[in-house]
């Protein structure tokens, strides 16, 4: 009850009471965590499909995805700042290229992810990002 004698919305019988921002807190992390199943189905998907990428199981799967995060996030956001001028004049390819030497970084840590070439590696950053996204669109809200 709050204190007007109103029966509080956010605390039945039984359960924990939570508080709006935690309530906020459980969603996003909900969703980075689905995020991340799906990124590593989309990964086992693009191995499937590309010769050159391969996988050995949905765990390899899933540390690969989340490591291709970390290193796109760390190492591919300082190569795409410090060689934006050549992405500019290239009309976008030397991007395609450091998002697959961002793939390929991934497979050097992950055991049971190899990534075997550089074409591989290319065609697969592509093909990873657009299975990716039909999956996120599919499946999440």
């Amino acid at each position: 009850m709050d204190q007007r004698g109103a029966p509080n919305p956010l605390f039945r019988p039984g359960t924990i009471p939570f508080s709006s921002s935690m309530l906020g807190i459980i969603e996003t992390v909900r969703y980075w965590i689905i995020h991340w199943v799906l990124s590593g189905v989309a990964l086992l998907i693009v191995a499937q499909i590309l010769p050159g990428i391969e996988v050995d199981g949905l765990g390899a799967a899933l540390i690969a995805a989340f490591v291709i995060g970390l290193v796109s996030a760390t190492v591919g956001l300082i190569l795409k700042v410090v060689l934006l001028p050549f992405i500019i004049l290239s009309l976008g390819i030397v991007y395609f290229l450091i998002n697959g030497l961002m793939l390929k970084l991934a497979s050097a840590f992950v055991p049971g992810f190899r990534v075997v070439g550089c074409l591989p590696a290319v065609l697969g950053s592509i093909l990873l990002t657009i299975v990716d996204y039909i999956l996120n669109r599919l499946l999440v809200r």
